[in-house]
């Protein structure tokens, strides 16, 4: 097996575990947490769980049709979060866990594109409600291999990362040149993703370009 299988492989696993996980969470949360808003802007915490469920479930092409009517890639997605999002807490809990094998690789965007999707939304959910938010730093570093490369269109704002080399504390890892912002990868990914609430865990002389970046 070539070393890109490999690592597809590895993703494919992460990626089933990371839902599996967010599943089991679920099942262990109430009314009230499951209405909480999440850190994915206009999301409560159920929202963000049924988006996994439409990323398994909603073909390629529902979502290109989405996308088409709405003029919008983020309409389209938002459409289909929220009719999922109608579905009961556990039914989105079973679809989550009985397809969590379920391999997706995009056309263009790769198997990366999944695993940065869920990791991120991961934090998403479990920050808001207090509970820890501590990925697999070689899954975060995977992940931001994504957020970082050439097709992070939809997910990473151009420029919001120029002149910004990110350097991780928990793994040996860099992406991008100019001044450094410093920390978990997990912090890295969730600021690169947009959000705020990890900064705090970042610093670096680099951190106030980036912390107005995410401001403007």
């Amino acid at each position: 097996m070539s070393e890109a299988d490999t690592t597809e492989q590895f993703v494919f696993a992460a990626v089933a575990d990371e839902r599996r996980r967010i599943a089991d969470l679920l099942d262990e949360l109430d009314e009230a947490q499951l209405a909480t808003p999440s850190l994915c802007a206009g999301w409560d915490i159920k929202t963000v769980a049924a988006h996994l469920v439409s990323v398994l479930a909603d073909s390629f092409w529902t979502f290109q049709w989405r996308t088409v009517r709405h003029r919008s890639l983020a309409a389209g997605i938002d459409e289909l979060a929220r009719r999922r999002a109608r579905e009961p807490a556990a039914e989105i809990a079973d679809t989550l866990r009985r397809c969590a094998d379920r391999p997706i690789s995009p056309p263009l965007f790769g198997p990366l594109d999944p695993l940065a999707d869920i990791v991120v939304h991961s934090g998403d959910i479990r920050i808001p409600l207090g509970l820890p938010f501590a990925p697999d730093p070689q899954r975060a570093g995977l992940a931001l291999d994504f957020l970082t490369g050439p097709w992070r269109i939809g997910f990473v704002p151009l420029g919001r990362l120029r002149g910004i080399r990110l350097c991780a504390t928990d793994i040996d890892r860099t992406w991008g040149r100019g001044d450094e912002v410093r920390g978990s990868a997990a912090a890295l990914l969730m600021s690169v993703g947009g959000r705020t609430a990890l900064l705090h865990q970042l610093d670096g002389p680099a951190l106030p370009l980036l912390r107005r970046r995410l401001s403007g």
